[in-house]
């Protein structure tokens, strides 16, 4: 038992031997850039998490490819092009308003139009029946129907 909670006490204490995280790269100026672009950037496997904090192989491929080109003389915007024409808009938290993406852009408020349009419609109707006059038979009918499940 004594083993036990020893061997448990030592994988507990095994973050406190961890070390800093230490940057790949050599040049801090183009690091400080991949960082910068990287969360700009989706991760393709994660999706939900940009290219920068991923911690996926692909990302980590994609990171290195992205300093490569950098270390090249590329800028920032050749460097997006490049990605958007190898993997598509996807790859991209905000995409360009263009044609294919218009119902992405303009979904949010269509659904809201369309929220506001039924909500307008219920009301109106809500209203008109409010208005609309009771006669004596239906008086009659209903204290009939509570009458009857007393």
């Amino acid at each position: 038992m004594k083993s036990l909670l020893f061997s448990l006490l030592l994988a507990l204490a095994g973050p406190v031997w961890a070390g800093e995280a230490v940057s790949i790269g050599e040049d801090p100026v183009i690091e400080q850039r991949l960082v910068k672009l990287g969360e700009e950037l989706r991760c393709l496997v994660c999706q939900n998490e940009s290219l920068a904090g991923s911690h996926a192989e692909l990302a980590e491929d994609l990171r290195r490819e992205i300093r490569a080109q950098m270390k090249a003389g590329k800028n920032d915007q050749e460097v997006i092009e490049y990605l958007t024409t190898r993997y598509g808009d996807f790859v991209l938290y905000r995409p360009p308003f263009k044609p294919v993406t218009y119902l992405l852009w303009l979904g949010p408020l269509l659904f809201l139009g369309i929220g506001g349009g039924v909500w307008y419609v219920t009301l109106k109707k809500r209203r008109a029946l409010e208005n609309t006059p009771v006669d004596e038979q239906q008086l009659a009918a209903a204290a009939q129907l509570l009458d009857g499940k007393k």
